[in-house]
């Protein structure tokens, strides 16, 4: 077989961010592009002759074509071996997991997360390191760079890979091992959480709705809900993975999940319900007349992960993202042990796991792990809620309210205005930062600014310090705003405002979000002028 060296051109302005490179399908689809782009991803690695690959995506559409591309260029590269889940499906936690498992020297993982998928939306790649994390800026520098000044790539002709018989093939010296995409991460799941005790919160009549958003959870809450833990036929929902998601968008949030919401709110809801994104990695939790917030879900999993087999022994640690409300803090603190406060993305939290400082991690976006992997894991997440349900037999409901009364409640919510002109965003935000200085003492309606600043993070294992991480606006009585542009879009600008107000366990818990973060929100967008800036007086999502 004859490796082909063919030239491309460099990019013009495609760095890489914390979740690799989304753009839309078309631009994927543009010849040469993918291959490029892996070509980069070899080239930054130091090649990858001899070496083993994880690749799968999470089936939307032109994940298959990718595969393809990128199975031809590793098999021209050199690569001793690739590992692709069946019909070249694998969720970015089963991928993470794949990784370290087989000792593999990184992956390729195709997904543009929650986005939409089609050809007229969304597509992403990119590169997990031998960890089974994200890469670190380092290597996301480096790949960048390549992109800048790439000329040529290597692949051989083929035919089509059989991406759906499980077994090994050769292509050119590079062995093609297709493998089930769920059967390792079941696994690990059943080490981690007590399987008997959910089999019996199931055979005593508790109903649960799981759904995986017509995305790449489908099959694995059908083996792990139904299969193993004896969840009745119909429990998860929307099941079967699509190439555009059946049309939808699969955030598992209230506005794009709205279906599930309205289900546990109505009468007969089911005693638990969840949902998972794109690729599997984000969770929405969600109990009979009850969501749960992903900041509450992590302090309520911190409170609580020693009942479950894999965190018997207790936690060592706490990691959150800096917009992620304080509700784990005062979970750490109780439980003696170290929580820190890094910026958003997953890699930010690799060094702490890898170096052993914290068990359990969490972002606002929906994102919740742990040790087992370096990826934020949706199913694993709603695997955790139903131990603790089994385990303490009560109520999503009960749980929150003890939580609450135990720890007090951080009232907090997570407003998005998305597809906003890139250019007014840039704006709003350099001249508030600007401002930030001269906020403190102002007052603005019922809230009055105490101190305001850029988040910056100093990791504490490597030592490498990460600048501009947002932007923090605090408030007397424990208030606080938090602004940041968004890097998941493919359109637009996605500016974020987080709004969080603590209330002690002796004051009043059962106020309405929204009702209680009233005030702050008001404050924030006079001081913003976010409706005279983006022409939007309301967001467009509200979580």
């Amino acid at each position: 077989m004859t490796i082909l060296t063919q030239t491309c051109t460099p990019f013009d302005d495609q760095k890489p961010g914390t979740s690799g490179l989304r753009k839309k399908t078309r631009v994927f689809m543009q010849p040469g592009y993918v291959e490029c782009f892996v070509q980069s991803i070899f080239n930054a690695i130091g090649g990858v002759a001899g070496k083993t690959l994880v690749i799968g995506g999470d089936g939307r559409f032109f994940n298959l074509e990718a595969i393809q591309t990128i199975l031809c260029m590793a098999a021209a590269n050199g690569a001793a071996r690739a590992i692709v889940g069946q019909g070249g499906l694998l969720s970015t936690p089963a991928a993470s997991h794949l990784i370290r498992k087989r000792g593999a020297d990184g992956g390729l993982l195709l997904s543009a997360s929650h986005n939409p998928g089609g050809v007229n939306a969304d597509f992403g790649m990119k590169f997990n390191t031998p960890n089974g994390g994200p890469a670190p800026e380092a290597v996301t520098d480096a790949i960048f760079a390549e992109t800048q000044a790439i000329t040529s790539f290597k692949t051989v002709k083929s035919s089509d890979i059989d991406l759906n018989t499980l077994g090994e093939t050769q292509l050119h010296a590079t062995t093609i091992e297709i493998v089930d995409p769920v059967a390792d991460y079941a696994a690990l799941m059943q080490e981690l959480f007590d399987f008997d005790a959910i089999r019996a919160w199931f055979a005593n009549g508790k109903t649960m709705r799981f759904d995986a958003m017509h995305a790449v959870t489908g099959p694995y809450a059908t083996t792990i809900l139904q299969d193993m833990l004896g969840a009745p036929d119909g429990t998860v929902l929307n099941g079967v993975p699509s190439v555009d998601f059946a049309k939808g968008h699969p955030d598992p949030n209230p506005i794009w999940a709205k279906p599930l919401v309205d289900m546990v709110m109505a009468d007969g809801a089911p005693d638990f319900a969840a949902a998972s994104d794109g690729d599997g990695d984000r969770n929405m939790i969600l109990g009979r007349g009850v969501y749960v917030t992903p900041s509450d879900s992590l302090a309520v999993i911190a409170a609580n992960a020693h009942l479950t087999p894999g965190c018997a022994a207790g936690i060592k640690g706490v990691a959150r993202s800096m917009p992620t409300s304080a509700a784990c803090d005062r979970v750490a603190e109780a439980l003696g042990v170290e929580c820190f406060e890094t910026p958003t993305g997953w890699k930010f939290f690799g060094t702490l796991l890898d170096a052993g400082r914290v068990t359990l991690c969490g972002e606002e976006s929906a994102g919740t792990g742990s040790d087992h992997v370096r990826e934020k894991d949706g199913l694993w997440a709603v695997l955790m809620w139903l131990n603790i349900l089994a385990a303490r037999d009560l109520s999503v409901k009960e749980t929150l309210d003890g939580h609450w009364s135990t720890y007090g409640r951080n009232y907090y919510s997570r407003h998005d205005y998305e597809a906003l002109d890139v250019a007014i965003a840039n704006d709003l935000m350099a001249d508030l930062t600007m401002d930030l200085e001269t906020l403190a003492g102002q007052q603005f309606g019922a809230c009055k600014v105490t101190y305001a600043d850029r988040f910056s993070y100093h990791d504490p294992v490597d030592g490498s310090v990460s600048h501009n991480q947002g932007l923090r606006i605090n408030f007397d009585g424990g208030g606080r705003a938090v602004l940041r542009l968004s890097g998941t879009g493919t359109e637009g600008a996605t500016l974020r405002v987080y709004l969080e107000r603590y209330e002690p366990p002796e004051g009043d818990l059962g106020i309405d979000t929204q009702a209680a973060l009233a005030d702050l929100a008001e404050a924030t967008a006079q001081i913003c002028g976010l409706a005279q800036r983006t022409g939007r007086s309301v967001p467009d999502v509200m979580t």
